[in-house]
């Protein structure tokens, strides 16, 4: 558990705009296919893929590069064989259609829809006989139906009651969200005292109401009439607001009943939900679970150091970095991308150990932090002071035999040395850079460096660390020894 919000703690900003730009891409084309054929063969392509990314996990190479020629493949297959779809889907009359809001379309209700395309119909005075069943089971009394089970749309009824369809003239069975059958051939009513003008359509819609608790839909051929027939009584409908009553309340819906676009907008909630966690997961399968592990040699950094104060020394000038994060990004990764920072802020004269821990440690997103070697380090503060040394030649080799050095002084003879008063409390000689005797064979000067040890002694004058030796040599006479 604790490695999880470990995790998602490290998620930054960027991973999060990258989590929501994704998502809402597959979301627009959920919104945009969903309901057609293209979006299943989507939703089967994606699982292929989650099948090729674990079997890459598992290192099974065979299987992953089928998989992914597979997937290659449908992508072609789809462009190819749904080219209309996609083409009607991209042809919006509003092109932002195709990059936010969701079509109104999406929306309608069953009732809406057979409403509208009854109206349609009427307009054009193309017949049609369209049943919704309630409780009752009317299969025994009903013939011919041919199974259909088509989504519920306008252009599907428009479609089923063309006079040039062969099952125009009979019944359409239309059960919730579907046209279960069409053609379907119902049984006329017997009674005598139904007005002329009624034709077989109004018979077999009162027959079918007189056996049954179904509502049927009658719209007349002749006079582009709607009318519905229900419990053995026949009400002509004046317009769609009266037809969509009488839909719901066959129904059990009232009114003003919002629950199929409550419905819709909940599962357009819930798809959006479940792209998000997936894609959350596939980012973390990416950057974290099939990580690329990377080491480097990175300087530490001291920072916040009082300026009353001097760095004598430390016991680490860089330490190493294990790190882990997806493929793609640990290959591009550099020594300056890691800083590795110690505060001496609350550090004290003298010394003081610090432990590095992720505190310490900057690593661009997306990439953890594994270990660091090593994880102590030791650091060595003092005060400075200024004090006054002697300087003396330190003086290596030996002179040639028939050579006496006979006097040798420096100018200058005492320098001012600044340093950490924990060090030069304990110098009292400044030293020469070593000078070797065998190199010299008459009198001369010298401009030599002076050894300042340790490294972090500064001299005060502007000489630049620099004495000069004035030496004098002459030969050795009989009787020198």
């Amino acid at each position: 558990m604790s490695a999880i919000f470990t995790q998602l703690n490290s998620i930054g900003w960027r991973d999060i705009i990258d989590i929501l730009v994704v998502s809402y891409i597959l979301f627009r084309l959920y919104v945009l296919f969903r309901g057609t054929y293209v979006f299943r063969v989507i939703a089967g392509i994606g699982f292929l893929w989650v099948f090729q990314r674990l079997a890459a996990y598992l290192g099974l190479i065979v299987t992953s590069w089928a998989m992914q020629g597979i997937i290659a493949f449908a992508a072609i297959i789809i462009i190819i064989v749904f080219r209309n779809e996609i083409k009607n889907v991209l042809q919006a009359k509003d092109v932002g259609a195709i990059f936010w809001g969701v079509s109104h379309k999406a929306f309608l209700t069953p009732e809406e829809i057979i409403t509208s395309s009854v109206y349609a119909l009427a307009r054009k005075k193309i017949g049609a006989l369209m049943v919704l069943p309630a409780k009752d089971d009317f299969q025994e009394v009903i013939q011919g139906g041919i199974p259909w089970q088509g989504i519920l749309s306008k252009e599907m009824i428009l479609s089923v009651f063309w006079p040039d369809n062969p099952a125009h003239d009979g019944a359409a069975i239309i059960s919730g969200k579907r046209i279960g059958e069409v053609g379907a051939i119902l049984p006329l009513s017997r009674r005598s005292d139904l007005p002329s003008s009624y034709g077989t359509r109004h018979r077999a819609a009162l027959g079918l109401s007189e056996k049954t608790d179904a509502l049927v839909i009658i719209v007349s051929e002749e006079t582009g009439r709607v009318m519905i027939a229900k419990h053995g009584e026949i009400t002509e409908i004046r317009d769609n607001l009266a037809l969509q009553k009488s839909l719901r309340e066959h129904g059990g819906r009232t009114a003003d009943d919002q629950g199929a676009r409550r419905e819709e907008n909940l599962k357009l909630g819930f798809a959006a939900f479940i792209l998000i966690i997936c894609v959350t997961g596939i980012w973390f399968s990416f950057s974290r679970g099939l990580e690329t592990l990377a080491s480097l040699e990175v300087p530490i950094e001291y920072q916040n150091r009082d300026p009353g104060m001097e760095l004598l020394g430390s016991s680490l000038n860089a330490v190493k970095v294990h790190l882990s994060g997806a493929g793609p990004l640990m290959r591009s990764i550099t020594t300056d991308q890691v800083k590795v920072r110690i505060s001496l802020g609350k550090a004290a004269v003298g010394l003081n150990t610090f432990t590095l821990t992720q505190d310490n440690i900057s690593l661009p997103p997306g990439v953890t932090l594994k270990k660091v070697e090593p994880q102590v380090v030791d650091v060595t503060l003092d005060i400075p002071i200024k004090k006054e040394l002697p300087v003396q030649i330190d003086w290596i080799g030996k002179l040639a035999d028939h050579l006496i050095l006979e006097s040798a002084t420096l100018e200058p003879d005492i320098v001012s040395v600044i340093g950490g008063s924990r060090v030069l409390e304990k110098i009292n000689t400044i030293y020469t850079e070593k000078i070797s005797l065998d190199s010299i064979n008459k009198t001369g000067r010298l401009s030599v460096n002076l050894a300042l040890n340790p490294a972090s002694l500064k001299v005060v004058e502007a000489s630049n660390g620099k004495v000069v030796i004035v030496f004098t040599v002459k030969k050795r006479e009989a009787g020198d020894e």
